[in-house]
């Protein structure tokens, strides 16, 4: 991945105080979103370490997965699948299939569901997302795949801050590390 993106990103980026009553810092990645040149890049340098092994569908979860996975899966050239959260209001009508987290960076457990008619026994699959500290997410992705029948090649993330044992076991490179990051 060229230096110079990694040097974008960190740029871009910046940790927010949301104020009284919390208790930890908020990641602002807003600025990748609006840098067109990361836009551009971000697609082909996430899919870079997975192109040779051809995967057929990119799944990311959202929210900032729905951006991320069209970029990856347009350097691809092949489909994007989106995972839904209960949350978020925008849950598909059709048969879903469903994994549940283990407990994330906060402790909590989240609900992920794909649909099934777009992810199947043919599908080598990459997961996109943006930032993974402990992999639940990524977990859970996998989870759908296994029940789907889909191969999953591995994981390309734009932040990479979890332990390098988590990031063996499920497959994840990514971009820039949370060192890499300003403090």
């Amino acid at each position: 991945m060229p230096a110079e993106l990694t040097e974008r990103l960190a740029a871009l980026f910046q940790w927010i105080d949301p104020g009284p009553g919390t208790s930890h810092l908020i990641s602002d990645i807003s600025g990748w979103w609006r840098d067109p040149g990361v836009l551009a890049d971000l697609g082909p340098a996430l899919v870079a370490p997975y192109r040779a092994a051809r995967p057929t569908v990119v799944l990311a979860p959202a929210v900032t997965g729905l951006l991320l996975g069209p970029l990856a899966a347009t350097a691809l050239g092949v489909g994007f699948v989106a995972a839904h959260k209960p949350g978020d209001g925008r849950l598909p009508a059709g048969p879903l299939t469903w994994a549940q987290s283990p407990p994330d960076y906060r402790g909590r457990r989240v609900e992920l569901a794909v649909r099934d008619r777009h992810l199947g026994p043919d599908d080598r699959v990459l997961v996109v997302d943006d930032w993974v500290r402990t992999g639940a997410q990524i977990h859970a992705l996998n989870d759908i795949c296994a029940a789907r029948g889909a191969e999953v090649l591995g994981a390309a993330v734009v932040a990479l801050d979890c332990p390098p044992e988590v990031a063996a076991t499920l497959r994840i490179t990514g971009l820039i590390t949370g060192a890499e990051l300003p403090g």
